[in-house]
């Protein structure tokens, strides 16, 4: 199954950059039961990198307690137009998904 695409936004104000992604997954504890009894396999994102300029400006772990669909906020400063940010993930199943845009 392919992953969803990210979903990136962002705004520069004042030389800060301000962005929010939202990423598209079932994000499944593996403790939940379906309508016939059975478990749920875990199905969850467990790193989340942002890049700025090609450079690793913030690496988040996760695990399954992060809601499904997470939607994920940040500001860094030193932005200016024309800067590349990149948002990518991968999940405990080695799906990943990733965007980049061109801040204005």
């Amino acid at each position: 199954m392919a992953a969803k695409p990210v979903k990136l936004k962002g705004k520069i104000k004042n030389g800060v950059a301000e962005m929010k992604a939202l990423m598209p997954h079932p994000m499944e504890t593996g403790t939940r039961r379906d309508s016939s009894g059975d478990l749920v396999q875990a199905h969850y994102i467990e790193s989340v990198t942002c890049e700025h300029n090609g450079v690793v400006a913030l690496k988040a772990d996760w695990g399954p307690s992060v809601s499904k669909n997470p939607y994920f906020a940040f500001k860094f400063l030193n932005a200016t137009s024309g800067d590349k940010v990149k948002v990518s993930w991968i999940d405990n199943r080695g799906e990943t998904a990733d965007k980049e845009i061109t801040l204005k």
